[in-house]
């Protein structure tokens, strides 16, 4: 639920220069170079490596010490390479198969022997034509329908084709000479050979064909062939199908060889460790070094400042494109203002200013240091002062941040376990705080964040390699003190923020409704039935606004307040009229009108007067709108028609001055202020007149554009209604008489 309501001022109200700095576009641009800034200087120290000048050849004129640990590039690429040259080259065998081929060869061969039309002369011509071309149309076929496939590379068919071509088999000429005159049985006999050989050959990986070649005869002398002529022509034609079916598969190999590169592990110079000593001589292996780990001066390298100017701008626009999205900033009334951007940029820079502080005293012998930043101040006070998503958004920013801030490993720009618990403790926080309406209540949200950041810290060191008894101690005590420390500081900062920025929050609403507030005492001792009336709208427009989605806190203590300026004359309001005549009745209808509008201008002085805060006032200034007060415009109308007089008035001149509602919260309590006063007016309440009677009240508003300025929809007005309807009868139940009840009466009757 959002804490934040609208703080710019009408021009009555407020110097127009104030106005306009929280909306100038200007401003707004400067806040975001500063949010850029703010990410930018903050990660510099950790992202962008530390150089030096140095000259090679010459002697070194200090200790070149490693800040951090850092990665010696050079000498993890040459041990990367190392690792990708000590893997073997990958083979891969593909399904190729031969009999295929001879399958089309014998069928091609049947059918031409059995069509006596073509002369054996013309039969042998077409067999030396297209029989050898059935090896190469097969390879050529192979590769067009497994390419794109995942388990064949473009490679390893293009590598398939080459090799196979290569070691094609010629067959000799005689042997189409003999094709024609072949029966059709012994052509049946010999495809069953040629195909066994050939499938017995092919089931073992080929690399050579020719290898495989050489043993085709012996296979084929073994057979059933027992003609000499038959098992020659077979032997050939087994020859020429066979081919290579096992290549080398570049792809793979390559894949081996990169998974090799990525498996090796960093060469890193350690945290504060020596480089070059003072007055060493800077060779050129030394120089490498250094070039290798980012630390010469020289070198300029801008791209790790480009890379880290880029992130910063990342942060910013997750942080502008959530504002856009939700309508808080860019929008014809925005919520967020530059002034509540300012205070955003303000919690960031304290809540980072305490990560960095932190990071000081850790170290690479003692990184669990880090699980003691109180990374939870900022979603905290986001919570509690402008809005719990925005707090979630900004829990994600802490948690990358800390990732980067607290990281002690070189070969990582992130360390995710610090990322992972200052999310955890960010998240228990912010869905422990979000509803809180007492002090106490963060308390108890530090006490959440410190049970939750322990147990996180403790997940996160059972998944790893386990350390010893002292380091798990430190680790979980330093993580449950976090979420102490972090309590102490939001209660500390909270007055600050609220006082400095106007900001009103849960907990203020909560002070703010206590009885004994100087105005709420005054309203109770000098104005007792407005006080009713107040505590009445107050539960009606709280249960409403919350049926929305609105801040029903806000809508109740606004109702305290909204009609505080009755106690300057409380006797001309018919609800503090006991036992006294009506003082409108003997006045000018144009009179009563202006003592009634002025309430609304009264309440707004005295509620400066004691520093109530902007959105109460407003409440108390809006909740009347621009309506009429019909009954004094009937009654003026009355008066001149009696006195003969032409009306020299309008009904605009007994409207209140305004403005409309800025903000739903002012436009429900406008509502409840009047459905509560109706129904106290009608005499035999019941479901079906209170139920008219508060559509009729949305409705007239609606008609006269009273909610024209604020963003309530259609559904929502409807929402309203019925949830009005149904606190008004638990309210007024004892004098609202149910329809059954009305007609068991008449029949008692």
């Amino acid at each position: 639920m959002s804490r934040n309501k609208e703080d710019s001022r009408s021009a009555a109200e407020q110097p127009s220069w104030a106005a306009s700095w929280k909306q100038s576009t200007g401003i707004r641009l400067a806040l975001c170079v500063l949010f850029v800034l703010l990410f930018y200087f903050n990660l510099s120290p950790h992202l962008v490596p530390q150089t030096y000048n140095i000259t090679l050849n010459e002697e070194s004129n200090r200790d070149i010490v490693a800040s951090k640990s850092v990665e010696d590039r050079i000498a993890t690429a040459k041990a990367q390479e190392q690792a990708a040259e000590s893997v073997e080259p990958i083979s891969s065998s593909l399904p190729l198969k031969p009999e295929s081929i001879l399958n089309r060869i014998f069928n091609r061969v049947e059918l031409l022997n059995q069509d006596e039309g073509v002369s054996a002369s013309d039969k042998i011509e077409i067999y030396q034509n297209e029989i050898p071309s059935y090896y190469l149309e097969y390879i050529d076929e192979f590769v067009r329908t497994n390419t794109g496939k995942a388990d064949m590379s473009d490679e390893l068919l293009a590598e398939m084709s080459r090799v196979a071509k290569a070691q094609s088999y010629s067959v000799p000429a005689e042997v189409f000479y003999k094709l024609p005159s072949l029966t059709a049985a012994q052509l049946t006999e010999m495809r069953q050979v040629a195909i066994n050989v050939a499938r017995k050959l092919s089931a073992e990986p080929i690399r050579e064909a020719e290898a495989a070649r050489s043993k085709v005869a012996e296979l084929v002398n073994a057979s059933s062939l027992t003609q000499r002529s038959t098992r020659e022509i077979v032997q050939e034609l087994a020859r020429m199908t066979l081919m290579p079916n096992k290549f080398l598969d570049t792809a793979a190999t390559e894949e081996a060889r990169q998974l090799a590169r990525e498996n090796t592990t960093p060469v890193i110079i350690k945290e504060g460790g020596v480089v070059v000593k003072k007055g060493e001589l800077i060779t050129q292996e030394k120089y490498d070094m250094l070039e290798g780990a980012g630390l010469l001066g020289g070198q300029r390298n801008y791209l790790p400042q480009i890379g880290l100017l880029l992130t910063s701008l990342l942060f910013l626009s997750v942080i502008v494109v959530y504002l856009y999205q939700t309508g808080r900033i860019g929008g014809v009334k925005p919520r967020y203002n530059n002034m509540h951007l300012f205070m955003l940029w303000l919690i960031l820079v304290l809540n980072f200013v305490m990560m960095q502080a932190t990071a000081l005293a850790q170290s690479s012998s003692m990184p669990y240091v880090g699980y003691l930043a109180p990374a939870a101040v900022g979603t905290m006070l986001i919570t509690l002062l402008l809005d719990k998503h925005l707090a979630i958004v900004s829990s994600f920013i802490f948690a990358i941040m800390g990732s980067i801030i607290f990281n002690h490993d070189a070969s990582l720009i992130f360390d995710f376990k610090y990322g992972f618990v200052i999310s955890v403790v960010s998240f228990s926080a912010i869905f422990t705080v979000h509803r809180a309406s007492q002090r106490s209540a963060i308390l108890k949200a530090g006490i959440m964040a410190s049970l939750f950041g322990t147990v996180t810290v403790l997940a996160v060191l059972l998944l790893g390699t386990l350390p010893d008894r002292s380091e798990i101690l430190y680790s979980l005590g330093f993580a449950f003190a976090s979420g102490l420390i972090t309590a102490v500081l939001v209660i500390g900062l909270m007055p600050f923020f609220e006082l400095s920025f106007g900001i009103l929050s849960a907990l203020k609403l909560v002070e703010l409704s206590s009885p004994n507030h100087p105005l709420l005492r005054k309203l109770l001792t000098e104005t007792p039935g407005t006080y009713h009336h107040s505590v009445m709208v107050g539960n009606l427009s709280e249960a409403a606004a919350e049926a929305i989605g609105a801040d029903g806190l806000l809508c109740r203590v606004g109702s305290f307040y909204h009609d505080i300026g009755k106690t300057k004359r409380p006797n001309y309001f018919i609800e503090n009229q006991s036992n006294m005549e009506n003082p409108h009745d003997s006045m000018d209808p144009k009179l009563s009108k202006s003592i009634i509008v002025a309430h609304a201008r009264d309440g707004v002085e005295m509620l400066k007067q004691h520093n109530i805060p902007k959105p109460l006032r407003d409440i108390a200034e809006q909740h009347h709108g621009t309506t009429s007060l019909k009954f004094f415009y009937f009654k003026a109308v009355k008066q001149a028609e009696e006195d003969g007089i032409e009306p020299d008035f309008t009904e605009d001149d007994f409207r209140y001055p305004g403005p409309k509602a800025q903000s739903k919260e002012a436009a429900i309590v406008g509502i409840a202020d009047c459905v509560e006063a109706a129904v106290r007016s009608l005499r035999n309440p019941t479901m079906e007149n209170v139920e008219s009677m508060i559509q009729k009240i949305i409705k007239s508003r609606l008609d006269d554009g009273q909610f024209n300025e604020c963003d309530l929809t259609l559904k929502e007005l409807d929402k309203i209604g019925q949830t009005l309807k149904e606190a008004v009868i638990g309210i007024f139940h004892s004098r609202i008489e149910y329809p059954e009840e009305v007609k068991t009466k008449e029949k008692l009757a």
